[in-house]
């Protein structure tokens, strides 16, 4: 009896660790988010065009194509190594554009390959936290899907704080960049790699640990966006708040530790408790045999209650069957729901790309700063889906992401409409709302998928679905650096709020369409047996 209770408390920390090395995970795994901090200074190194710069920016996206190879991967192979092949891939596309930068033999079409071996190491890790967090915390697996994906939206400021820590006199900024780029995602891989791993579903919900969870990853935001304003303002230098930053990216191990020593003391006690019952027991039947020996007739029997199991009905779910790929690409849900991302969540990932070139032109010098103000609100943006879920549970509900992806695609939209003003204020407003409602419609997705389509090819599914995102960049970004290059009139660079007035009156209406089609999407999947069966 002791023993399987010590398995069970066990494996409920250890559930807690594998979600602590997804979040670490996520917290590194988009070097590709950094580009517009040094996407300026590549493309005077290497003299190439605005177009061939988003073409780069593309090239990210564009490894996303094949992100389904790491679905297929992960049904054969054990998930840490699946993670280190993703690391892998970034350390190869990263370090070898580091260590030839500024070489002469290093071409345009060499920086676009790296650049897109690199972004498809990106998927195999986000596969692997998704499935992890998917399979291990079944009966929470939106609250710990969005706790998780919500630290992907601190990635960009992760990179930009500690490349301003440790290399702020580097006179070249874009070799910094790409070392963390290729070295902290191989670092961080090994360290959580032991926690990768699919565990017994944990049965008891700790509600303790996930209040603790939401505090910490509060604090870690607040900490951020501070530090997006300005250090300087509030006194504090780059590297205290990059400790600062580090220690709360490190406290959620402070969670199954927790757990682990609090379900080590209740092993203790309650082996205390039945070494005393035992005790209890030989007793009685001691006295019991000296009754006997007395000749007494009749012994009256102790009665030990024992619980016997009963077996539960599975519920029905023959209405729920799961979708596999190519069925999935055969539906018309599928394709609004693919379109209607592409017109939201991957614009808004456009719109950061660009973001260098945007403050540029309206002569700007802290492209940094920008970064990380996205950066962060984009980590908010994620977590609210995790807030949602957790509390809808409580209540016994759940609340559709379709019409959640759908509601915040409209601020988005007007964000892109005030972008039309030419104050660096509204620049600055417009970058906070894009990046979170950004971040909270990427988080939403990825439960969205499953809640269309179901769980058990997941992992492919959803690599299909954000393929979106090459489509989208390609498109949408080289739409935007033509009508740069137009505005520029034949200049190398483009000055004014004019460079992207076009641009941005377009993706304006192109959101506000996709808002149309999300709603369309709620609409026809609302009565679906799925998403009753999760209400």
């Amino acid at each position: 009896m002791s023993s399987s209770s010590s398995s069970s408390s066990s494996s409920s920390s250890l559930h807690w660790l594998s979600l602590v090395g997804t979040i670490w995970l996520q917290a590194i795994n988009g070097p590709n988010s950094d580009f517009p901090v040094y996407s300026s200074q590549l493309k005077d190194l290497k003299n190439i065009s605005q177009v061939q710069l988003n073409f780069l920016a593309f090239a990210s996206d564009a490894g996303k194509l094949f992100g389904w190879f790491s679905g297929v991967a992960a049904i054969y192979l054990p998930l840490w190594l699946v993670a280190l092949t993703g690391a892998a891939f970034s350390m190869v596309g990263y370090g070898v554009q580091y260590l030839f930068l500024e070489n002469s033999k290093l071409k345009y079409w060499h920086l676009f390959a790296l650049t897109s071996i690199a972004g498809n190491g990106i998927c195999w890790i986000n596969t692997v936290c998704y499935l992890i967090c998917i399979k291990n915390f079944t009966s929470d697996s939106r609250v710990a899907v969005g706790l998780s994906t919500s630290y992907l939206g601190l990635s960009a400021k992760v990179y930009t704080v500690v490349a301003d820590a440790v290399f702020s006199k580097a006179k070249l900024q874009a070799k910094p960049f790409l070392l963390l780029n290729a070295v902290l995602p191989m670092i961080v891989t090994i360290l959580v790699s032991p926690s990768l791993r699919v565990l017994k579903t944990a049965k008891e919900r700790t509600n303790s640990a996930f209040i603790f969870m939401f505090g910490i990853t509060l604090a870690t935001g607040v900490c951020a966006v501070v530090g997006s304003i300005g250090t300087k303002s509030y006194g504090l230098s780059s590297r205290e708040h990059m400790v600062s930053l580090g220690v709360l990216l490190a406290s959620p191990l402070f969670v199954p530790v927790g757990i682990s020593l609090i379900e080590t003391m209740r092993k203790i006690l309650r082996d205390k408790k039945e070494n005393r019952i035992y005790d209890l027991r030989i007793e009685d039947v001691e006295s019991a045999k000296e009754m006997k020996e007395d000749g007494e007739e009749e012994v009256v029997p102790v009665i030990v209650p024992v619980t016997v199991p009963v077996p539960v009905q599975p519920v029905e779910e023959k209405e729920c069957d799961e979708v596999g790929g190519m069925e999935m690409l055969k539906k018309v849900d599928f394709w609004l729901y693919f379109m209607s991302y592409m017109f939201s969540g991957t614009l808004g990932l456009v719109f950061l790309n660009n973001l260098g070139q945007i403050a540029e032109s309206r002569g700007l010098s802290q492209t940094s700063t920008l970064v990380s103000l996205c950066s962060s609100f984009g980590f908010f943006g994620r977590l609210i889906p995790s807030f949602l879920d957790y509390f809808s549970i409580k209540r016994g509900f759940s609340i559709s992401r379709t019409a959640s992806m759908a509601a915040l695609m409209a601020p988005s939209a007007a964000a892109f409409f005030l972008l039309l003003h030419p104050s660096s204020y509204t620049l600055f407003i417009s970058t906070a709302i894009i990046g979170a409602c950004t971040g909270a419609i990427t988080s939403f997705a990825v439960s969205a998928t499953s809640e269309l389509f179901g769980t058990k090819n997941f992992g492919v599914n959803h690599n299909i679905v954000v393929a979106n995102i090459p489509v989208g960049s390609f498109c949408f970004g080289y739409f935007a650096a033509f009508l740069y290059q137009k505005g520029a009139q034949g200049n190398y660079k483009c000055i004014g709020s004019k460079c992207y007035a076009n641009t941005f009156l377009i993706w304006g209406c192109t959101c506000t369409i996709g808002t149309v089609l999300c709603t369309v999407l709620y609409v026809r999947s609302r009565n679906s047996p799925r998403r009753l069966l999760s209400n």
